[in-house]
């Protein structure tokens, strides 16, 4: 239970629930019992089973006290002297009090469901706001090693495995034992001996139960986890169709989807059936209980009818009646206590996120920074993956306004120290400088407030072209907008949409051609207005007349900006301050690019040549 105590604290302060909960629900169980002891006068009413003590005992109003017996004397009271009126009065009175007992008691049980209700939306409301939060304070390394659909599983099918199925049977722990204390002092009052008799059995059916739904939460583990990967086949599928099509891989997704759904199939119908064999077995034991009650109950009104020590008929059928409510409730935790194994496996896989270490986050003492003064610096900066090597001892200095390009093979670490400046990543020795105060001092929404990003992987939004400008700006201008896209050479082809700047460019910008999507990324850096600016392969996808416009607004993008610029294509970087090239982890040549096609035997001068562009 150590996993909901946790998941408890999402709906804190519980007082607000818990208290008008608790005495709603006393109210109610009030009422309840008190529909069902009517039943014994009732009876006794009916069957004339009244003796001359009664008749003599009930003929004058008792004296007033704060006592059961009183409210007990003054009803029978009551009820006699209305039969000695007309029969009939005393029956409609016993009548009207069922109907209204019953109507208060589902009023109040309604209320009480009210507030566990609305303490069951806050936790999944929490709940998922938490694990959203979280998702977007990990660092970037974090989604490299977990699979997307799985996260989405965890978002998804984890939650709501919580609202559906925990929250609710922690609402039947939280209501169901009062109401089960309630029936039980109407027991106590009605018969000690016979009640005393009924918890000796129903222990008896209660470890059955147990080892039941003991094996549920292992069950349950193992169909959430297949659910992530039914997720990840999914998203890789929809993301990457064309490939599959045209490698006539179709059938071997298909194949492996229907592998993973049948996996899941099986795991979900073993616990099905442990799931649905517990209130089985409740059903069955409960028919045993109530068959043990009825004989030794039974014997009792025996008893009294030959002794006049035992228990009165009328009693025993109130017994009866009230125990019969008792069932329910004993039902309703034990499905509870089973669906709470299925509950637990997924509040586990939340919590594992939730536990996970922030390992980029801002430092105590950050500061915010103002503004971009002097240069960015690298200062012996060595990193690595997971152990792996991929930076080490590198060295340089990008001063304000200039432009310093990265070139070199995959894997050598050029994207890393892009990574590195806005703190995605934190180098594992070292120091990145901005204005000589390394970059973990500072507060990490000022540091990336004065940055903007054009990668290769144009990431866009299923929203209109004016949100995607304006990124998390949304009281931004049109007329401020319109003009970022100008800049980035998007301002015609988006006129040229049916909508214009209100178009729907739908899922990852599917609407728009590679260049187009480019240039819309370019306006979104252009509208941010940053200081730094790091441009990652930012036109090696495109076609020579995208590239050209592109670059173009590329240029005026860079102008008067400090720029990084990362690039396979050496054409758009000759004009760039200073040219690195890594190799391994390490700066080899360095550079403006008249410098290194003079160098001979140069790296760069043989990747230009290549290219033929020297």
């Amino acid at each position: 239970m150590k996993i909901y105590q946790r998941l408890l604290t999402y709906v804190k302060p519980y007082g607000r629930f818990i208290l008008p909960f608790f005495v709603l629900t006393l109210i109610s169980v009030f009422f309840s019992i008190f529909q069902f002891a009517l039943i014994i006068p009732l009876l006794n009413f009916l069957f004339n089973h009244t003796s001359p003590e009664d008749v003599q005992r009930y003929a004058h109003a008792p004296s007033f006290s704060l006592t059961a017996n009183f409210f007990k004397d003054f009803f029978y009271y009551q009820v006699y002297r209305l039969k000695n009126m007309n029969p009939k009065y005393a029956l409609y009175l016993i009548a009207a009090l069922i109907v209204v007992a019953v109507i208060c008691t589902n009023i109040f049980r309604y209320l009480a469901q009210r507030c566990l209700v609305n303490a069951r939306t806050l936790l999944v409301k929490r709940l998922r706001e938490a694990l959203f939060t979280k998702i977007n304070r990990l660092h970037l390394g974090y989604f490299t090693k977990e699979h997307k659909g799985d996260l989405l599983s965890r978002m998804n099918a984890d939650v709501f495995e919580i609202e559906a199925v925990a929250a609710n049977s922690i609402e039947v722990l939280f209501k169901e034992p009062y109401v089960m204390i309630g029936y039980f002092i109407a027991l106590f009052a009605i018969s000690p001996q016979l009640t005393l008799f009924t918890l000796v059995i129903i222990p008896i059916s209660a470890v059955g139960i147990a080892s039941v739904t003991k094996r549920l939460k292992k069950e349950a583990t193992a169909a959430q986890a297949s659910i992530g990967r039914l997720f990840t086949i999914i998203d890789e599928t929809l993301m990457g169709m064309r490939i599959i099509r045209s490698f006539n891989a179709s059938k071997f997704i298909i194949d492996k989807f229907s592998q993973e759904n049948d996996f899941y199939r099986k795991a979900s119908l073993q616990g099905f059936s442990r799931r649905e064999l517990a209130p089985a077995f409740s059903e069955a034991s409960g028919v045993f209980v109530v068959a043990c009650i009825l004989v030794f109950g039974g014997s009792l009104v025996l008893k009294n009818q030959a002794t006049g020590t035992g228990l009165q008929a009328s009693a025993f059928i109130a017994f009866i009646a009230i125990f019969s409510q008792v069932i329910r409730p004993a039902k309703a935790m034990v499905i509870a206590m089973a669906n709470i194994q299925r509950g637990e496996a997924a509040g586990q896989r939340i919590l594992q996120v939730l536990d996970t270490q922030v390992e980029v986050d801002d430092h105590p003492n950050a500061i915010p920074l103002p503004s971009f003064e002097d240069a960015i610096e690298f200062k012996d900066v060595s990193f690595a993956y997971h152990n792996k090597p991929v930076l080490q001892h590198v060295n340089f200095i990008i001063p304000k306004g200039k432009t310093v390009a990265l070139v070199g093979p995959s894997g050598v670490g050029k994207s890393t120290i892009a990574d590195l400046i806005p703190r995605f990543y934190d180098v594992r020795s070292g120091e990145v400088l901005i204005d000589g105060i390394d970059v973990r001092g500072y507060t990490m929404e000022s540091l990336r407030s004065h940055m903007s990003f054009v990668t290769q992987d144009v990431i866009l939004f299923n929203d209109t072209v004016f949100n995607n400008i304006a990124l998390g700006q949304p009281e931004a201008k049109m007329e401020d907008v319109i003009e970022a896209a100008k800049i980035a050479n998007a301002h015609e082809f988006i006129s040229n949409t049916e909508d214009g700047y209100q178009t729907i460019i739908g899922d990852r910008g599917i609407r728009l051609s590679g260049g187009q999507r480019q240039r819309l990324s370019i306006a979104r850096a252009v509208f941010k207005n940053p200081s730094i600016l790091i441009l990652d392969e930012a036109t090696s996808a495109l076609d020579t007349e995208s590239e050209k416009l592109v670059q173009d607004a590329l240029n005026k993008l860079m102008k008067g900006r400090t720029t990084l610029v990362i690039a396979h294509r050496l054409s758009t970087i000759k004009e760039a301050d200073e040219i690195i090239v890594l190799h391994e982890g390490q700066i080899i040549e360095r550079g403006n690019h008249k410098e290194l096609i003079e160098t001979e035997g140069s790296i760069y001068k043989r990747l230009t040549n290549l290219q033929k562009i020297a």
